[in-house]
Formats: structure tokens, sequence, C-alpha cells
């Protein structure tokens, strides 16, 4: 089955694209938006709304295949490539990658993608990675068609991984809005949640840590309340570096606070996601071992996850390598083709570390869904509900897709 066309639409995302540096040297909020210049080359606001590019393979009987450019909310921030405007780089997949997939065989998707992944701009640039992310989704799916399987059986068959028929957990995002939100994904029972956007010290984790300290005591005592004896979700919370900040990067410190944050989640699991920002990946993963030793030298089973400065398909191989956490987060768009990101939970999974698919806010429904197929063929410890930050709809586009495609590959399982 070949590729006879490709073409291009634009999309908005499940977010919003925000200017990280502007927001970080003071911008107010102004309701949902905020006042102020933006800093970030390319931003015409502080927030704007997120935008998408999907790219659609004409296959030679007639079917479309569909993959969903998309970039992370802080585009532009931390190294990342910058904005990503469909006006800007619809031109570029057409007169630039279309070329290289029409008239392809659309017989595997590891070497179809690794062809766009490797490409190179005329200017000797690679391309952007949200190109490069929507692109081999495009070719997973078209695969997938051409194939007439689903794109959970198309990785399992390429990557030579075993087939288990059982839902991968699903991680619930609140955003700021961490006690309305967590109702909704106890509600839902999410078997991962709230995240908590945890990212201010004085306003959100206490110059002590006492904030996140009630949250923290007010979660475990609502999962109770509304979820039953039979509902216990892992407690996974952001901190985007502000317990370093509070306890002046002193491990032991971190570790005392730690273990009395364990003992008030009991008896929910609890992992932290970046508990401090070291400024550099060499330096984060060196204070993230220190720390993760000196938990277990205490026996405190809080989970340690790795966020900040672990971006990358060879990042996450850093981390992994040097055991520096427990878990990584597998940021989707940040890797650039799908195909990075079921390599990268292989690799953690082969090595002993935790594995989470997770990605962005600022995604799409499509990638959302391309994401729970990556997650069922290569099984992480949890994925993330994308897009969205309102639990509600990100969860439903997750978990639907998830229950739809075992029951088909159950049932093409007894045939």
């Amino acid at each position: 089955m070949k590729i006879i066309d490709v073409i291009a639409s634009p999309g908005l995302t499940g977010f919003y694209f925000d200017d990280q540096l502007a927001i970080k040297a003071g911008v107010a909020h102004d309701g949902f938006t905020y006042n102020g210049e933006p800093r970030t080359p390319g931003f015409r606001a502080v927030r704007q709304r997120g935008e998408s590019i999907s790219v659609l393979l004409i296959l030679e009987d007639g079917q479309v295949a569909a993959g969903d450019c998309a970039a992370v909310q802080y585009s532009g921030a931390g190294g990342r490539d910058p904005l990503f405007l469909a006006e800007d780089f619809i031109p570029i997949i057409l007169e630039e990658i279309a070329p290289k997939l029409v008239g392809q065989e659309l017989d595997s998707f590891r070497q179809l993608a690794g062809v766009v992944e490797h490409s190179k701009r005329p200017n000797g640039e690679r391309y952007h990675t949200a190109i490069r992310y929507g692109v081999s989704q495009a070719i997973l799916d078209g695969v997938a068609k051409a194939k007439k399987k689903t794109m959970t059986e198309i990785i399992l068959q390429e990557y030579d991984l075993p087939l288990v028929l059982e839902p991968v957990p699903i991680f619930a995002q609140t955003g700021d809005d961490r006690y309305d939100n967590a109702d909704k994904a106890i509600i839902k029972r999410a078997g991962v949640l709230p995240h908590a956007l945890i990212n201010n010290v004085e306003t959100k984790l206490g110059k002590h840590g006492e904030l996140l300290m009630e949250y923290v005591e007010w979660l475990r005592n609502r999962i109770i309340m509304l979820g039953g004896d039979d509902y216990r979700p892992v407690l996974h919370i952001d901190v985007y570096g502000t317990i370093g900040i509070a306890f002046e990067d002193d491990p032991q410190r971190m570790v005392d606070y730690l273990a009395r944050l364990e003992k008030v989640a009991a008896p929910l699991h609890l992992r932290i996601e970046g508990p401090m920002d070291a400024g550099s990946i060499e330096g984060q993963i060196e204070q993230l071992k220190v720390l993760r030793v000196a938990l277990k030298a205490r026996g405190v089973k809080v989970e340690i996850v790795a966020d900040e400065w672990c971006n990358t398909y060879e990042d996450i191989v850093k981390f992994v390598d040097a055991q520096a956490a427990d878990m990584v987060q597998i940021k989707t768009p940040d890797l650039g083709g799908i195909q990075n990101t079921i390599e990268a939970v292989i690799y953690a999974r082969k090595f002993g570390v935790g594995a989470y698919v997770g990605g962005s806010c600022n995604e799409t429904d499509g990638g959302g869904r391309t994401a729970v197929h990556v997650a069922l063929a290569t099984r992480p410890d949890q994925m993330l509900a994308k897009p969205g930050m309102g639990v509600d709809e990100g969860y439903m586009i997750v978990h639907n897709e998830m229950n739809r495609t075992l029951a088909v590959l159950r049932r093409a399982n007894r045939l």
C-alpha cells in the first residue's frame, strides 16, 4: 500500500502556548490570560491559543491516515524548538516532507518514520520536533491501515513485544484547580492523580512545605471518602523544583520532609516529580541520585520522578543509566518521532526504571489516542490523560481509546 498524496490542515490544541520567560519575569494574571509583553521570540502574547497541524496521508485505496503535529505549552523555553504556528509550518510539511513520503510503501513504520526523523532541512537543520511527532503518528496510522491492524499491533510486531490485554493506569492532572479537579479524577477512578501544579513556594508548597502537606492530607481523606475501600490510586505530584528551593537543596532536610509527607499520604503510594532543579542535566542527575539513595537509606518509599532536564531520548538514557530516578517522564512531543517514545519506554523498563508516557496539556485528541497505542504495546507504569487541564475531556479520550483497543485485541485473540 503506497502513499499517493500528503495534505495538511491547521488545528487547535487542548490548551495554550505560554511564554515562560515572561511569566517568570513576573507578568500579572488578568483573568485566564496575562498582562504584559511577551519575551520569547515568536510569541504575540504571553498566553496565546495552542495550534496544531494535522498531517493526512492519502493511501492508494482511498483510506486516509492522520497524525497531529503539536508542541508543548512552554514552547521556545529550556532549549526547546521555537513556537509552533500552523501558518509557519504547513508550507514546510507540504514542500519538504511530502516529497519524501509520496510513493513510499507503508510496510514498515520504523523504517519510514526513521526517514523523516533523520532528514535535514535544506539549511542543514533538523525538522521541528512537532513536525517529526505528527508525521510519525500519521505513518504509524498509515501502516496500521495498510495492514488492517491496530496501531498497538504494529508496534508489538515491529518491536517484538508481548501482547498484554490489560489497561495501563491513567494519570489525571488537575492544573491549578487542584480541589474540584481532584474530585473529578476520584469520581472517574483515575489510577494516578493529581499532578497539582505545585510551582510556587510561597503560594503552593509553603516555605516549610506546609501548604503541600495540608493538600496531601486533604487529598488522602477525599480519596478515602469518595472512592471507598477498593480505590487506592497512586499520588503523583509535580513540584517543579520547589522542594529544593524551600529546603536549600539539602538532601537530608528534603528526606525529612518527604518522610513526613509519606506518612500523611498513607496508605496511598506517593511519587514526587521534579523535587529540585539543578540547572543542568549533569547537576540534575547527580542531585536526584543523591536524594534517591538517601531516601532508600532511611526506608522512605516515596518515588522520585525525573522531569526537568529529561527531555529527549538521549536525556532519558542518561537518567536511566545513572539510576537517578525511580521513574522518568517521557514527554512525547519533546522526543520528536513517536518511535523515540516507544524506544524510551523499552529502554527504561529494560533497566528497571519506571516509565511514564507523559506529554503536554497542549496536545490534541489525535496525539492522545496515538499515545494510548504506544502505552498498550510498551507497557509503561502510567500514561497521561491528555490533552487539556480539565480532567474530563483528556481522561475520556485516553480511557475510551484504551478500552476500544483492548476490546478489539481480545476479540482478535479469541478467533
